[in-house]
């Protein structure tokens, strides 16, 4: 099938009291792993790109291979932009058939972040792509941008409520304590606060930098109306030890599928696991 929109699969999700697991790709190694794990799963999915995604593998080669998955995919896929920073770089994505796109304007005061995503929401909607923007900062390194703990600011959820009047975007990422990247210790989320953004809001909510969230936390973020997980870190773990151990056992070995080939499955192994714990098994 084609790629889907992803409120779409947001819509479905936040009915449905589930969530839909939002996967990074740096490689075609982890599309696969990615579409493999849903098709497994029976799981609707969304394949994201970051920026230092799209600079390593270049926009044509993401578009193209996750073009490919989906239509050969029994199972619904959204290919979406995580963290564009510029409206120029969600324009380059809108162009080039991404289905999905995330303005980050959380650095920005509230009033330019939500002029900046009205701009997109104005220039895309017409489109068929759905439009997630975030409000809070998310601790950690993304890429290029990085946001210490000091500064790490959660949503004030009466800013979330005026933001969504305001923007009518598609998706909302909120900062509830996850952060970017690999954690020091074990993750604590103010639920009180997801709470209280939700009971103001009704637009699907998106939980950044979950890889290393406890399980049962996910859970409860989950039923407590996040309806979107982004997954990455989690991830690159997997892949890399596993191509590690590929190598050490054998130093010798020059052929890059006896690394890569092991890589693959234990990105599709952690990526099944996350899909049952957001409740979007058999949900496709």
């Amino acid at each position: 099938m084609a790629l889907v929109s992803m409120v779409e699969l947001l819509d479905k999700a936040q009915k449905g009291k589930y969530a839909v697991g939002a996967f990074n790709c740096n490689n075609m190694e982890i599309v696969q792993a990615i579409v493999a794990a849903a098709e497994a799963e029976k799981a609707p999915v969304i394949i994201q790109a970051s920026q230092g995604a799209i600079k390593y593998a270049g926009i044509e080669y993401i578009t193209t291979l996750t073009k490919l998955a989906a239509e050969k995919a029994s199972v619904p896929i959204a290919l979406h932009l995580d963290h564009g920073t510029s409206f120029a770089q969600v324009m380059q994505c809108a162009r080039h058939g991404f289905s999905s796109v995330m303005i980050d304007g959380s650095k920005h005061p509230l009033e330019d972040n939500i002029a900046l995503t009205n701009k997109v929401i104005e220039a895309v909607r017409h489109l068929g792509i759905s439009v997630e923007a975030e409000l809070g900062k998310i601790g950690g390194t993304e890429d290029d941008i990085t946001v210490s703990e000091r500064e790490a600011l959660f949503t004030d959820p009466e800013e979330a409520e005026y933001f969504v009047q305001k923007t009518q975007v598609d998706a909302l990422a909120i900062a509830i304590g996850t952060a970017h990247g690999q954690y020091k210790g074990t993750p604590k989320l103010d639920f009180d606060r997801l709470t209280q953004i939700r009971e103001r809001v009704s637009t699907p909510l998106v939980l950044h930098g979950s890889s290393g969230v406890p399980e049962d936390a996910l859970r409860e973020a989950i039923s407590r109306g996040v309806c979107k997980v982004n997954i990455d870190t989690n991830i690159r773990e997997a892949f890399v030890f596993a191509a590690r151990q590929a190598l050490e056992g054998n130093p010798k070995e020059i052929d890059p599928r006896k690394m890569l080939g092991p890589a693959r499955e234990a990105a599709t192994k952690i990526i099944q696991e996350k899909i049952r714990i957001f409740g979007s098994t058999g949900k496709a």
